[in-house]
C-alpha cells in the first residue's frame, strides 16, 4: 500500500487528512480523480508504436511521415517499441521521453503542484516508522493533526492496532 499524508496550504480550507492507494494503478486513479488533467497526463508509459496504434497506424505505412510527423519522428528517434514516459507535472506536457519516470513521482508532482504539503509513504512498514518518527511537518505547531491523521489511517486498514 501507498500512504499519503496531505496538510492544506496554511491558512487554506480543511484540516489534514491521510489516506491510501491499494497500488501505483490505484495511486493514479485517485490522484487523477482530483485534478484538472487526465491519468494519462499525470503518467504514462507507451512505445512509439502504440501511440501510433492510437490513431490507426503502422509504422510501415506509406505517408505517414507528412501524417502524423512527431509520431514518426519519435518512432525514428527512440526506436518503435522503445518504452516512453510522459508526467505533464515533471517534465514538458505531452511530451514522451525514454528516460523513467516512477509513476509514484508523477502522483507526487501532480499532489504537491495543488500546494499545501504531503507525505509519502511507499508501503505500511515506512508509514508505521513515521507514526513516531520525529518529522519537521509533524512536529511542528499544529503538526500534530496531521500525525494523528496518519495514525489513524494505519488504524482504519488494522495496519496499527487502535490501543497504542
Amino acid at each position: 500500500m501507498i500512504y499519503v499524508v496531505e496538510v492544506p496550504p496554511e491558512g487554506g480550507p480543511g484540516r489534514p487528512q491521510a489516506w491510501f492507494a491499494f497500488d501505483e494503478a490505484d495511486l493514479l486513479s485517485k490522484v487523477a480523480s482530483g485534478d484538472a488533467r487526465e491519468d494519462f497526463e499525470i503518467w504514462d508509459s507507451a512505445s512509439a508504436r502504440e501511440l501510433l496504434a492510437l490513431f490507426d497506424e503502422l509504422p510501415e505505412a506509406p505517408g505517414l511521415d507528412q501524417r502524423l510527423p512527431g509520431l514518426h519522428a519519435l518512432g525514428q528517434g527512440q526506436g518503435w517499441d522503445t518504452p516512453l514516459f510522459r508526467a505533464d507535472y515533471l517534465q514538458a506536457p505531452g511530451l514522451y521521453q525514454a528516460e523513467p519516470v516512477r509513476l509514484v513521482d508523477a502522483c507526487r508532482a501532480a499532489l504537491r503542484a495543488r500546494g499545501g504539503e504531503w507525505r509519502f509513504y511507499e508501503g505500511e512498514a515506512h508509514a508505521l516508522i513515521a507514526v513516531d518518527k520525529p518529522d519537521a511537518l509533524y512536529d511542528r505547531p499544529g503538526g500534530w493533526r496531521a500525525r494523528w491523521a496518519l495514525r489513524e489511517q494505519l488504524i482504519a486498514v488494522e495496519a496499527l492496532a487502535d490501543d497504542l
